[in-house]
């Protein structure tokens, strides 16, 4: 049984080897000439950032795995866990790759990771539905003791969550410190539901994976040293959609993680928009670019959507208890 002691420690722990690592791997970056290629069409003011280091994902990743590995028990659902996370951060690292490499702002094509996402997505259902207590039913959040049973439409049901989460997670990433932000909020929520209900490996888990976000918003916070890339937040968006699962909270995903379903969202909206009117919903999308566009420094978008995803995350909690 993990204690809240142990969960604070293995957060103070990954947050010191996230700490350590920054100032090792950022220089290598640099030197190996990781430099984020930043978009034509996006913000202008964005425009300075291009060459800022990126693929620093893999600082979070290195601090995750050595916290888990050394204060974690590998059972099923945490190798699960790590499966998850760095199977997506895996497409992330060659998406990265790609585009440092030919110099570009898109490296794979869409296609090839979403194949790659949906396969990861239908192992992550597949294990869940035959290895859960509860099989293919789901918690319904707000209403106790009441569950919602998909039967055979549990595997492509949670594969959509999942993909879904997973590109909400990437969408997000656009300025300094909001995913890793975000993420970290979202991850102290998962920690403290495992604790409550004493899975031991979500909570060792989320806990590492909290204090990984929290010493990257050191390197990654405005102006931000290192950019995580595809590497970084495709493999938190795997490790939020792992956890959420494997709790059997795939619906409490649109809640504490509002602010990746409302990037999503605008995104959604503003292409329908345009290709069925001609017209444009918001200044720029995803939504995080439209507040830009409307005039807010790039440091109170990222803080406001800090503050709104504590804010659902309490709500979070209120609604599955």
């Amino acid at each position: 049984m993990v204690e809240y002691t142990d969960a604070i420690r293995t957060i103070l722990i990954s947050f010191a080897i996230t700490i350590i690592l920054g100032p090792i791997l950022i220089p290598l970056l640099r030197k190996l000439k990781i430099g984020q290629n930043v978009r034509d069409n996006g913000p202008k003011t964005h425009l300075k950032k291009s060459g800022t280091p990126t693929m620093g994902g893999v600082i979070m990743l290195i601090a995750l795995l050595i916290t888990v590995l050394t204060f974690g028990k590998i059972n099923k659902d945490m190798f699960i866990l790590l499966i998850s996370t760095f199977g997506f951060g895996l497409i992330g690292f060659v998406d990265d790759y790609i585009k440092v490499k030919k110099e570009r702002s898109l490296g794979l094509k869409p296609y090839q990771k979403i194949i790659g996402q949906v396969i990861l997505a239908v192992f992550l259902a597949v294990y869940q539905s035959n290895t859960s207590v509860l099989g293919t039913k789901i918690i319904i959040p707000f209403v106790e003791g009441k569950f919602l049973d998909l039967g055979p439409f549990y595997v492509p049901f949670i594969a959509f969550v999942v993909v879904g989460t997973v590109n909400s997670v990437n969408l997000t990433d656009g300025l300094d410190g909001l995913a890793s932000g975000v993420t970290l909020i979202i991850m102290a929520f998962f920690g403290l539901v495992g604790l409550n209900w004493g899975m031991s490996s979500i909570s060792i888990f989320s806990a590492a994976m909290t204090g990984a976000c929290l010493g990257f918003l050191i390197y990654n916070s405005y102006p931000a040293r290192v950019f995580m890339g595809d590497t970084g937040s495709l493999a938190l968006g795997g490790a939020v959609s792992a956890i959420a699962i494997l709790l059997n909270l795939p619906l409490v995903i649109p809640i504490v993680g509002f602010i990746y379903f409302i990037e999503a969202i605008s995104v959604i909206i503003q292409v329908l928009s345009f290709k069925l009117t001609g017209k444009r919903v918001f200044l720029m999308a995803p939504l995080h670019h439209h507040f830009e566009q409307k005039g807010w420094p790039e440091t109170r978008v990222v803080a406001v959507f800090w503050i709104a995803t504590v804010i659902f995350c309490l709500i979070g909690i209120v609604s599955i208890n």
